[in-house]
């Protein structure tokens, strides 16, 4: 289901997508690094959504408890990506997505 940003516009990256990239790239072992060509397709959109985070100030973001909150699920696939797609993957992020802090060289 996609949800729409402050802006009226609607967010392509889905929390149901963020969530089958996770799960596909944590499957088996060949496939994380398997997707790392196809990065240039991938993170693109991802990026654009990275940061969009919903921010209700002092109010309570029942979307957290939901998984409903973009960025961070961006985030999440972002580092399962990192974590299983092996020794080329965290350079392909960085380089798509220059905002993106390593997971695994911390």
């Amino acid at each position: 289901s996609s949800r729409y940003n402050a802006d009226g516009t609607e967010a392509v990256v889905s929390t149901q997508s963020t969530g089958i990239l996770q799960h596909l790239v944590i499957s088996a072992n060949c496939i994380g690094e398997a997707l790392v060509p196809y990065y240039r397709q991938i993170l693109p959109i991802l990026n654009i959504f990275k940061n969009k985070n919903i921010n209700k100030g002092d109010g309570i973001d029942y979307s957290q408890q939901r998984r409903e909150n973009v960025g961070d699920l961006i985030q999440e696939t972002l580092e399962a990506f990192e974590t299983h797609g092996g020794p080329d993957a965290f350079i392909n992020i960085k380089y798509m997505v220059p905002t993106y802090e390593s997971c695994v060289n911390n």
